[in-house]
């Protein structure tokens, strides 16, 4: 069957599913910790504790942290069981639109309902509650940016292609993100009306369905079998994860993918922690910052592209992560140095960390399919879902690993009871936080460097060669 590249347009309708998982994944990063773990005006507002928030697990622990580790454990398993089944399906339709397209509508409900504990008051029953519909989070994020993912490499059939495809779903994930944030400005007027925790719900709805809404454009606006004509992959699971991992640049990269998670979703979700304890800032300081930040990388966009033709992939990423080190080391002086304080270390964290979030935004999907395009072309079978599972569990692991370190970490230095029930975050245990991420982003750097892009590169010209 003969295939076609995509346009521009269908490009962007692509991009579109991302900013849909992107808005759902950025509910949970951002508001899983500041929902369950209230900053002290959070709770002069009205939040109430769900969970225990100290450090009660081997005391070193909170329950929120066993909960990630727990979902960790469970997405060892689905990722590449996932995976496998979409490079092995058979669908008429395609191997990754219908899972995409069965994972829509509970992947957006669940997001909503991990956020209903059912008791107004520290309880068993909520740390059950949220254990079961996190893990059903992930599983149906799995099953729909797996695939999703996997069609990076499928759809982009040049490098040009993935490039474009590349920035596109950077902007809309970013963007994503972005509205994920917009309770901290829109919730304040409906305490008036409603309880503390409604007034973000209420919003959690909203967010989610315009989020639905984005999951189903590309699913229903693309046919699959237009622009890819694979065959299915024979390997079962464990199989073909072995083989993908067995890519010695693949685990180069995908180690330190972790690194990177780690460090973005610690700002993610320390931001609006720094806003109201570190720089003691209004929380809707917090869009402020990253609906700047998130507007002038934008604005290097244009920029990537050509600057991956000059130096290539690899060097652009290292100078990421450290410029990313950068920002968080400002973040670790607020309140140390003078003059540091209030809006002065926002603006100067907006300013460093915008390029930075633009190169690792846009290049590391495109390196993943780089190595699962070299490695079908080495192997003769098409793994892209397994390669992109791996890159989705990195992912997941990362930000777990974040909100295991950030929730461990940012009640240290405080005068309450490490144990207390009612425990929050102090400018110390921040500082921590931030100097934590700084290690993290150093050693994604130094891990990366080991990747060897000439080798892959060399394989993909030679192989475009050939077909000219």
């Amino acid at each position: 069957m003969k295939t076609r590249r995509l346009t521009k347009k269908e490009m962007w309708i692509f991009a579109v599913g991302q900013l849909g998982w992107s808005i759902l994944g950025g509910i949970v990063n951002t508001w899983l910790v500041t929902f369950y773990l209230p900053t002290q005006s959070s709770v002069d507002a009205g939040a109430k504790f769900y969970l225990p928030t100290g450090l009660v697990i081997f005391g070193v622990l909170t329950v929120l942290g066993l909960i990630t580790f727990i979902c960790r454990i469970f997405d060892a398993v689905t990722d590449p069981w996932i995976a496998s089944l979409s490079d092995r399906s058979t669908n008429p339709k395609g191997r990754r639109i219908p899972f995409m397209q069965k994972a829509s509508v509970p992947f957006a409900i669940i997001t909503v309902l991990i956020f209903f504990a059912p008791v107004e008051a520290v309880s068993t029953v909520n740390i059950i509650w949220v254990l079961v519909f996190l893990i059903l989070f992930y599983l149906f994020m799995t099953m729909y940016c797996t695939p999703y993912n996997a069609l990076i490499s499928e759809f982009g059939k040049t490098q040009e292609d993935r490039m474009y495809i590349s920035t596109a779903i950077s902007l809309t994930f970013f963007f994503g993100t972005l509205i994920a944030y917009l309770p901290f400005v829109l919730a304040g007027p409906l305490q008036q009306m409603v309880s503390y925790a409604w007034s973000y719900r209420i919003w959690f709805i909203v967010l989610a369905v315009i989020a639905l809404i984005c999951l189903l454009v590309p699913v229903f606006r693309l046919r699959e079998k237009d622009f890819v004509d694979a065959q299915p992959s024979e390997s079962n699971a464990f199989k073909s994860l072995s083989n993908t991992f067995r890519n010695r640049d693949f685990r180069r990269f995908a180690v330190s993918d972790i690194a990177y998670w780690i460090g973005l979703t610690l700002f993610q979700t320390g931001l609006p922690f720094f806003v109201k304890v570190s720089m003691q800032l209004d929380e809707f300081y917090t869009t402020v910052f990253l609906g700047a930040m998130t507007v002038l990388s934008a604005c290097f966009y244009p920029v990537v592209s050509k600057l991956v033709a000059k130096f290539g992939k690899k060097k652009l990423v290292i100078c990421g992560f450290l410029g990313l080190a950068l920002a968080y080391v400002i973040t670790a002086l607020i309140g140390v140095v003078p003059g540091l304080t209030g809006i002065v270390p926002g603006v100067l964290i907006v300013i460093i960390s915008a390029f930075p979030m633009a190169l690792l935004g846009i290049i590391p999907q495109a390196i993943v399919a780089d190595v699962a395009e070299e490695d079908a072309i080495l192997t003769g079978e098409k793994r892209e879902g397994m390669f992109f599972a791996a890159r989705t569990f990195a992912m997941k692991f990362g930000q777990s690993v974040a909100m295991l370190v950030f929730t461990s970490l940012a009640v240290l230095g405080t005068t309450q009871n490490l144990k207390s029930n009612d425990l929050t975050a102090s400018p110390t245990g921040l500082r921590i936080v931030a100097i934590v991420a700084v290690c993290f982003c150093v050693l994604g750097a130094v891990i990366l460097s080991a990747y060897d892009e000439k080798k892959v590169m060399k394989t993909l010209n030679a192989d475009n060669g050939d077909r000219e």
